[in-house]
């Protein structure tokens, strides 16, 4: 695969690049491939463990070096007072620390409906398989939360070459 590392360091005005740093250049930072997964199902998530919804995608990188975008929505619909929702994504089992907490907060005792995006950009360093994953959670540890009530979740992973 291109990298841009044998391109010059800097460009002048006049200089020459050898067929091989074009090469280079028209490789470089490339989307590579493009996966994507939808869920329409409702869950109702009433602790504050990290649960699967149902939204995950897996790709498998055509170099060690590649990275995986990750953008993913999601939609919930807070079912009582005092509630919010937490949305995680994962690699695998691994938690990459991309939170989206305090999601539509709701302090009254009618349905509240709210929407996030979490945008994650990862090394995996593999050319394995990998999954990615949307987990939620209900900040109160109590209410219940219904997360994709009215709308699609959408996760979206695009191989960017390193």
């Amino acid at each position: 695969m291109a990298t841009p590392t044998t391109l010059p360091a800097t460009f002048v005005a006049a200089n020459i690049l050898t067929a091989a740093q074009m090469n280079d250049l028209r490789g470089a930072f490339r989307v590579l491939q493009v996966v994507q997964a939808t869920n329409a199902s409702t869950t109702t998530i009433s602790t504050s463990t990290y649960t699967s919804i149902n939204l995950s995608a897996s790709i498998t990188p055509s170099s060690s070096t590649s990275k995986v975008l990750v953008f993913a929505t999601i939609g919930a619909v807070l079912k009582s007072q005092n509630t919010y929702g937490q949305a995680k994504l994962f690699r695998g089992a691994t938690d990459l620390g991309v939170l989206a907490g305090y999601i539509g907060y709701n302090n009254t005792t009618t349905d509240a409906g709210s929407s996030v995006s979490l945008t994650f950009l990862d090394s995996p360093a593999t050319t394995s398989s990998t999954t990615y994953e949307v987990k939620f959670a209900s900040g109160s540890n109590i209410a219940s939360v219904q997360v994709n009530a009215q709308a699609t979740n959408t996760i979206t992973l695009m191989e960017i070459s390193a």
